[in-house]
């Protein structure tokens, strides 16, 4: 999944984006709320992490930017101010969540996963498809009770896949939310590959990769 970091602190913005590619999620990590609002334009994130104090646009500056644009990417904002209005303006600007600092990096993560739930619609904490089980918290993935032994990359794929079920997911998708640099996995046949050992890895599971030639790939029950 790929995350959009702006922190104008360096330590704890490196720290932050250490965290969260150890956990497996693509990071694209800025210094200010332009830096920011550029990015939204060119990437298509599972949420956004925004400091509020930022030099020039602030993280409310961001969040309210990218509304007007019509951009539903879930806000996560992170800051100092933990007064009642401003927990209350946030929200109403259009943050999805707020954070004080200093806070638990295990409730970063946690709160996170909560809005990428909120996100797909999907209250519970584990993604289902027919006997496969993906557990977003513990990055791993069952086949009817039995492990399933993903590389991280294969884990962020199915994830995807699993979220989106049963609609289709474009290529360049799966490559922004899986590959620093897209153009690595969508010039070439990456992504093919990967989803040629996902196939396989997941064979004795109901739930079947299909190819949907010119679009993408989708997740489905057998049943489906």
């Amino acid at each position: 999944m790929r995350v959009l970091l702006a922190e104008d602190d360096v330590h704890l913005r490196g720290v932050l984006e250490r965290g969260l590619r150890e956990e497996g999620y693509v990071v694209d990590a800025v210094g200010t709320g332009e830096e920011a609002l550029d990015y939204l334009r060119m990437y298509e994130y599972g949420v956004c992490i925004l400091d509020w104090r930022m030099p020039g646009a602030s993280g409310l500056d961001v969040v309210t930017g990218a509304r007007r644009r019509g951009t539903q990417v879930p806000f996560l904002m992170l800051t100092a101010k933990d007064a009642p209005p401003d927990r209350i303006r946030a929200l109403d600007e259009g943050a999805d969540d707020y954070l004080v600092k200093p806070f638990d990096y295990g409730e970063l993560l946690a709160r996170l996963r909560a809005l990428l739930r909120r996100a797909s619609g999907d209250r519970s904490p584990l993604l289902r498809c027919g006997s496969l089980t993906i557990d977003p918290s513990t990055h791993e993935a069952a086949v009817g009770g039995e492990p399933a032994e993903l590389t991280p990359r294969e884990f962020a794929i199915v994830e995807l896949l699993a979220r989106k079920s049963p609609a289709i997911v474009a290529r360049r998708s799966i490559a922004l939310h899986a590959w620093p640099e897209e153009a690595d996995a969508v010039g070439s046949n990456t992504i093919d590959v990967h989803i040629a050992r996902l196939r396989a890895k997941l064979a004795r599971s109901d739930a079947r990769i299909e190819t949907v030639r010119g679009s993408g790939y989708r997740l489905v029950a057998a049943s489906q």
